[in-house]
């Protein structure tokens, strides 16, 4: 069994504002360790499962160098390999290969979530909202189509109550999901210790496994189109002139339209981004 693992950072317990996930802040050495801890209760829970190759995907966006590359490498459970550093959504090696099931660890509720701890998507500075055939994503949708792409079923995430909530609106009751904190507000949470959460998502990774077509690979019915609004009017500009996409700077909008997901991906977010 072939494993995919997304680990992104603002779901993880004890993680409530921007100081423990940004590169360079006071308290962001903590939050990695915070970070890498959960994400091996993931592996720990797939290789206890069977999973013979278990790649985790460091998504979180810190900034600089630590962009996609807030995981401790010392502290990482050597039954895996992860990815650093590299383009977000743009790792596809192991679902080109067939892998049987993305875990994903760590994720936050999409923007403008009230009870959404650290509530975004993609970047709480550009982007304000997303969907895929009118559908109202985050960024777990946007990796669960992905996956979805290559016909690989996401079957755990992790997160806050918020996150979870939406994972299962949109992937559907077969999802595990284990819910680590519940936001009080976007700033703060009651939240699970994080020697009892990393229990939990161990025993949630297990369990998600047992059943591999509990849920089924999230893919946008074709045609596709997806649409974003962004904040601010001169962000426009950083689509202007890119084949396939329409903007519409009356309701800041940039809709891109194709044939499959991956199509409509690609024209709106390039390959560097």
């Amino acid at each position: 069994m072939k494993v995919m693992v997304f680990a992104d950072m603002e779901g993880v317990s004890g993680i409530v504002t921007w100081g423990r996930v940004g590169s360079g802040k006071p308290m962001y050495d903590e939050g990695r360790r915070l970070f890498t801890a959960e994400v091996n209760a993931a592996v720990r829970g797939a290789s206890r499962s069977g999973a013979v190759e278990i790649v985790v995907v460091d998504v979180h966006g810190a900034g600089g160098d630590n962009k996609g590359n807030s995981l401790i490498p010392e502290m990482l459970d050597p039954a895996c390999e992860w990815v650093a550093h590299h383009p977000g959504t743009r790792y596809t090696e192991l679902l080109e290969q067939g892998a049987d099931a993305c875990l994903m660890v760590g994720y936050h509720a999409r923007a403008h979530t009230p009870d959404g701890v650290l509530s975004h998507t993609v970047t709480s500075v550009k982007w304000r909202n997303f969907w895929f055939n009118g559908v109202l994503v985050g960024e777990i949708g946007i990796n669960a189509a992905l996956c979805g792409h290559y016909g690989c079923p996401v079957l755990l995430v992790t997160g806050d109550v918020a996150a979870c909530r939406e994972a299962t609106a949109l992937l559907g009751d077969g999802l595990t999901t284990v819910a680590v904190k519940r936001g009080l507000t976007r700033y703060s949470a009651r939240q699970i210790p994080p020697v009892r959460a990393r229990k939990m998502i161990e025993e949630g990774a297990f369990r998600a496994l047992q059943d591999l077509k509990a849920v089924s690979p999230f893919v946008p019915s074709p045609p596709v189109t997806i649409s974003a609004e962004i904040t601010m009017a001169e962000m426009m500009e950083d689509f202007r002139g890119r084949p396939g996409l329409e903007l519409d700077y009356d309701s800041l909008k940039v809709t891109s339209r194709a044939d499959t997901w991956m199509k409509a991906w690609d024209q709106f977010w390039p390959w560097s981004v």
